[in-house]
């Protein structure tokens, strides 16, 4: 099966001026010929939340867009969905909070139909903020910052799989969230940890390949090599120890090889400041 690409979107995308993200986001999707849906669910204002989405993506050119307003569970759990999403070629989940949004989607026919035609490739998918948040299979749900890193200052919960060996932070380093993405990596070194700035996207592509868009960085810490001195016990307060951890800094135009771990040449050559 050929994947669809996902926009993992740090929040506070561009969406006034150049729209670079959401942009992306709507050219992928299929520009003009676009069939967009917006799930507020995350938020707590769903029907503004949406509402403005909406506005943004048909004054791009899209005549085709739909908010699907999925406020209760039973809304998620019709088996109808797969029905309904089979026309879309884009999802756009929102900001908000996402361990709502996972609550309101986990193990439901929605969440079903969506991975099922994200994995056919006829479904492109971006989450901004909470939706970002909610990509992985272990999800950051909530946590502390200003602190050394330990296993009590993040929390932990399930999120939606689409990117299950990923662990997704994001108004990273704007709300200095750095450390408690080193929690949740030293407590799950199996994932990889993507870190992801405000009015910045990690566009994930089927090929394996990650590319940055937008004005700010994406960090990537790799476990995958490293030790730990010390047992991250959860709930502890301890901070942890991780020796040979890869941390890597992206910027416009960086990319890097999610599957094999390894950075690759950029898009083109960055300009000197």
């Amino acid at each position: 099966m050929d994947q669809a690409p996902t926009l993992v979107i740090g929040g506070a995308e561009d969406k006034v001026n150049q729209l670079e993200i959401l942009q992306t986001f709507w050219k992928r999707a299929g520009g003009y010929h676009a069939r967009i849906g917006i799930i507020p669910s995350a938020s707590g204002e769903p029907a503004v939340i949406g509402s403005l989405y909406q506005r943004l993506f048909e004054n791009m050119g899209s005549r085709w867009v739909q908010v699907l307003d999925v406020r209760e569970r039973e809304q998620s759990e019709d088996p109808r969905w797969h029905e309904r999403l089979q026309d879309f070629t884009g999802i756009f989940l929102t900001g908000g909070d996402q361990l709502r949004l996972a609550t309101l989607l986990a193990d439901s026919a929605l969440l079903e139909a969506l991975h099922y035609y994200r994995e056919r490739g006829r479904l492109t998918l971006a989450g901004t903020s909470a939706g970002a948040a909610a990509m992985g299979y272990h999800m950051i749900a909530g946590g502390g910052n200003g602190e050394s890193p330990h296993p009590a200052l993040v929390n932990m919960a399930n999120g939606l799989g689409f990117l299950p060996d990923v662990i997704v932070d994001q108004h990273f380093h704007n709300r200095n969230r750095v450390a408690r993405l080193f929690s949740a990596v030293v407590m799950h070194p199996e994932c990889l940890g993507v870190g992801v700035d405000e009015d910045t996207c990690a566009l994930f592509e089927p090929s394996g390949e990650l590319l940055v868009v937008g004005r700010g960085t994406v960090m990537i810490l790799d476990a995958g090599e490293a030790s730990s001195f010390c047992e991250p016990y959860p709930h502890s307060r301890t901070p942890v120890s991780i020796h040979n951890l890869r941390v890597h800094l992206l910027r416009r135009g960086d990319r890097f090889d999610y599957q094999r771990r390894k950075v690759l040449p950029p898009v083109y050559q960055h300009c000197p400041v």
